[in-house]
């Protein structure tokens, strides 16, 4: 199969092209290297035998992106390309709302008549679910609290309205919206990792504070209606996302239109990940007390119940203690992110 992956040089996006290439496919990775490293693809070409080809362009180039699709003609898009900072998005919607759905809209204009469409959602799409709801099923109101939220919920609207408006006109289309829950980990044969700039996923700011390459971990907020005070989240090992992701592809078929999570099931604290970085690490993380976040729901963690009874997708990572020792490995291995790889 020919994909196109978008967003190919980011976190979760290179190890798509790093599975889709070990699965045997051909891939144009495309990235406008904002957030993304060209390393990371580099990285990735001596086990592609010429089947990886990587184009640096921003999705809201739509006539850059438009050549570049046509002549790699691909057979399936895996959307992956958006900006993805919760507290930004409150910051600069303007921003998010340019990238994450004028820039979809142009990723969808390029691959019309692509057979297969796996987009990059978010459980930001639920908002704060009412205490019924958690775990949280698919079935659950989309009400976001965040622009980022938001933005994501717009991207489902016009897959939805466009594989239906293709289905009427006789071109059909199979669509897939994974709903993740927080990503993390790294690729567990060591190739790959998590490197942002800036960097604000919770499990690297706690091992870099743990190894003392930065300084105390802040905990934002500390009256949530939750056992310690802190906010729960449901953490997934990437390269779990990346099974439920070829699980979807696999299961495309014209016309077809699924929604999934894709979460682990299981809640942890802010705190319990501190603990369980500092188990990892051997060393204590430093930590201070902050405010709440704007945008910042209490708890959210997945009903994953559907993508497993219907896709037999189920997260392989045993706990988080896993997830964080894969990441740990990898940042003690490249101290300074990509830069050293």
């Amino acid at each position: 199969m020919r994909c196109l992956v978008t967003g190919g040089a980011g976190f979760i996006g290179s190890h798509a092209v790093k599975r889709l290439l070990d699965d045997g496919h051909d891939v144009l990775a495309i990235d406008d290297l904002s957030r993304g490293h060209a390393e990371a693809i580099e990285l990735l070409r001596p086990r592609a035998g010429g089947r990886l080809a990587f184009e640096r362009c921003s999705i809201q180039d739509g006539d850059r992106l438009g050549e570049a699709v046509r002549a790699f003609a691909p057979d399936a898009v895996l959307h992956f390309a958006a900006l993805a900072y919760v507290g930004e998005s409150v910051q600069i919607p303007g921003r998010y709302f340019a990238v994450n759905v004028s820039g979809m809209l142009n990723v969808m204009h390029a691959c019309h008549g692509v057979e297969r469409f796996v987009f990059s959602s978010s459980c930001a799409t639920y908002g704060q679910p009412p205490d019924e709801m958690i775990p949280i099923p698919e079935t659950c109101p989309q009400a976001p609290l965040s622009p980022y939220g938001r933005t994501k919920l717009v991207g489902e609207w016009m897959l939805r309205d466009c594989a239906r408006a293709q289905a009427l006109a006789g071109e059909a289309v199979g669509v897939a919206m994974l709903r993740y829950f927080n990503v993390a980990g790294a690729d567990r044969s060591g190739v790959l990792g998590e490197d942002h700039e800036p960097e604000t996923h919770l499990i690297p700011l706690a091992i870099d504070a743990a190894l003392g390459r930065r300084d105390a971990l802040t905990i934002f907020g500390s009256d949530y209606p939750t056992p310690d005070g802190a906010c729960v989240r449901d953490y997934v090992h990437v390269e779990d996302l990346i099974d439920a992701h070829v699980a979807a592809l696999d299961a495309l078929r014209p016309g077809r239109v699924l929604a999934y999570n894709v979460g682990s099931g299981r809640g942890h604290s802010v705190r319990e990940v501190v603990e369980t970085v500092g188990d990892v690490v051997g060393t204590p993380v430093p930590t201070i007390e902050g405010a709440r976040r704007e945008g910042d729901p209490p708890r959210l963690f997945a009903d994953p119940s559907k993508i497993e009874r219907e896709l037999g997708w189920k997260a392989r990572s045993p706990g988080l203690r896993e997830i964080v020792g894969d990441a740990v490995a990898w940042r003690k291995a490249h101290p300074n992110g990509y830069s050293q790889s």
